[in-house]
């Protein structure tokens, strides 16, 4: 025999299941603990810290969904949230909201409400909160004395430029003479190694002979000679090579060249058959000079 119950047996079990979904409800939705941030005296650019504490009934509540960052609305910019441990144990997830824009005149603004969802399905709510905004300056300026909101326009006397002209020709009179004064010593310094320097006077003498064939001239092949031995401070053949470059090291990098110098050398003066084989000897002149200029 099936029992129907009643109206008021209905009655109370739809109490209790209204009950419990309530108790459900509120179990989902959890007014949350915060630090908020000062109230007053903000302006343009500040960082407003809120720490929210991530807990549910006095337990920790679990991985919660951070809130997103970015410009938020047109007083703030939310950025990127991170969670901090406090000395307790406890952990609060910072919000830090930077002001982004300017008021002209004290204002009152609200950092937003926001829910916060837990991996258990429970959230934390946080209301908004007000703060006072103030103008980065008056809108208006003081009007007494010199204080005035517009200054007129103050005339630029024109700038005396005789004596910079003057400082100026100085300067340039005197670059020119420094100039001058270097050039004449760099064709001086030249002049006097080219009448003193051994390799200098060699090409200078080879540079003017007036045979064709410079390579094949014995005065050519005598002067060279002459300036490797007064380097040398001996007279110089192929076996007292390491004497010369003692006395010359910067002719160390030259030792091919005055190797093949001596040993053409030999053949032309010494040789019995009178075979005697092309040297360069205008080239091998003008690399010692260079050497030796490198050297000074």
């Amino acid at each position: 025999m099936a029992v129907r119950p009643n109206g008021r047996a209905f009655a109370f079990l739809a109490a209790i299941a209204l009950a419990c979904s309530c108790s459900v409800h509120a179990e989902q939705s959890v007014t949350a603990t915060v630090e908020q941030p000062r109230a007053f005296g903000h302006v343009l650019g500040d960082v407003l810290s809120q720490r929210v504490l991530l807990e549910i009934n006095g337990r920790d509540a679990g991985e919660v969904t951070p809130p997103s960052n970015g410009r938020i609305n047109v007083w703030f910019e939310r950025r990127k949230p991170h969670v901090e441990i406090d000395g307790e144990g406890r952990r609060w997830m910072v919000i830090d909201y930077q002001i982004a824009n300017a008021s002209e005149t004290l204002t009152e603004i609200r950092l937003p409400s926001l829910r916060l969802t837990s991996e258990a399905g429970a959230s934390l709510q946080v209301a908004e909160w007000p703060i006072s905004l103030g103008p980065l300056t008056p809108r208006t300026a003081f009007d007494a004395g010199d204080l005035r909101a517009l200054r007129p326009d103050r005339l630029v006397s024109s700038p005396q430029l005789a004596s910079t002209e003057r400082r100026l020709f100085s300067m340039l009179a005197l670059l020119t003479a420094t100039l001058l004064a270097w050039v004449g010593w760099w064709f001086w310094s030249n002049r006097r190694d080219a009448r003193r320097l051994p390799f200098a006077i060699a090409w200078r003498k080879i540079q003017s002979l007036k045979t064709p064939e410079v390579d094949a001239n014995a005065d050519a092949w005598l002067c060279v000679h002459l300036a490797l031995n007064e380097t040398a401070g001996q007279v110089v053949h192929a076996g007292s090579l390491s004497a010369l470059l003692a006395r010359a090291p910067y002719l160390e990098p030259l030792r091919p060249l005055l190797e093949n110098f001596y040993m053409k050398s030999r053949e032309r003066f010494f040789s019995a058959d009178g075979v005697r084989e092309s040297f360069a000897l205008r080239d091998f002149s003008r690399a010692l000079y260079r050497a030796e200029r490198r050297q000074r």
